[in-house]
């Protein structure tokens, strides 16, 4: 299953967000701490590296996220020019309160009366950027909701009289490349619920849960683990909650939807769906794929060449 999300009004934010980062010192990206390579939008990196704008990586919901993992990217993208990463959950005040004097820190030369330091926060979306933006300025001012995109428009506030906050809708990009990043955003609940099968997606995030974190799946639904695919994870969620439709077969959309509300609030434990290593054999497989493809394209166009060269020659 190939999932694209890219509503109409994502590409409108897309052109105001590159209009607004000529006047931005510093870019905040917030990210999902369980994915956080793969909830990156590139689009983000294409404005803000066009315009030399330095970003704090914030790799949010760590409180869902496995910690050594966690620490794992924190060291990788530390690793990268123009970027800090600071490790966070909204739910904790003292976490948001570090969040001022990092960025001021990244623009030591902003931040006066006579230049504001003027901060652009963004993400995709359901990555908590508006909490945080409610967080930061300690009032509702952000509208925060369970469902992806409640964000449509910029706006602009101020943190303190010397600090300008500009808050972006949630952003996603035109093509996702990799299906199983997709799958990864919509497991994460980051893609509208329209544009994704949730019984595809929970077989995915079983695959991964068999192996990454099988001793959480025995844990919560007592999966024998050793003796089940992906399948039988969601189908023993369904025998052991009792999900049935008429005729006695499992409800798999029920147990699929349980499995998922479970991974996405913490229930089922402090998980991660990548690490730096299996992002970079992931991103070697998909180079090979490419480099495949784009081989066979190419054998295929001289084929065409040569047949087209020989009917020439016989007329």
């Amino acid at each position: 299953m190939a999932i694209q999300w890219y509503p109409g009004h994502m590409n409108a934010a897309r052109k105001k967000a590159a209009e607004t980062m000529e006047n931005t010192d510093l870019v905040i990206e917030v990210v999902d701490a369980r994915l956080p390579a793969a909830s990156c939008n590139p689009m983000v990196d294409e404005l803000r590296l066009f315009r030399q704008r330095p970003c704090l990586k914030i790799l949010n919901k760590t409180d869902l996220a496995d910690p050594a993992a966690t620490a794992a990217w924190v060291a990788y993208f530390n690793a990268q020019e123009g970027v800090t990463a600071y490790a966070m959950t909204t739910k904790k005040p003292g976490d948001v309160a570090r969040i001022p004097d990092l960025a001021k820190s990244l623009a030591p030369h902003r931040g006066v009366p006579t230049k504001p330091l003027r901060i652009m926060i963004m993400g995709i979306p359901n990555v908590g950027k508006s909490t945080l933006m409610n967080a930061l300025l300690k009032k509702r001012v952000a509208k925060v909701g369970d469902e992806p995109a409640v964000t449509k428009m910029q706006q602009k506030l101020y943190l303190d009289k010397n600090t300008i906050l500009v808050d972006t809708p949630g952003m996603l990009w035109p093509k996702i490349a990799i299906p199983s990043d997709g799958l990864m955003l919509a497991a994460s609940h980051a893609i509208g619920s329209n544009a994704l099968i949730e019984e595809e997606v929970a077989v995915f995030l079983a695959e991964e849960l068999l192996k990454r974190y099988p001793d959480l799946l025995a844990a919560r639904y007592g999966t024998k683990v050793d003796e089940v695919d992906a399948i039988g994870v969601v189908e023993g969620i369904a025998a052991k909650r009792g999900f049935r439709i008429k005729g006695g077969d499992y409800d798999f959309e029920k147990a699929s939807h349980t499995l998922l509300l479970d991974y996405r609030s913490g229930i089922l434990g402090r998980i991660s769906l990548e690490t730096p290593d299996t992002r970079a054999a992931l991103l070697a497989l998909h180079a090979a794929e490419m480099a495949e493809k784009a081989a066979k394209a190419a054998e295929i166009a001289a084929e065409k060449a040569r047949n087209s060269a020989r009917g020439k020659r016989g007329t």
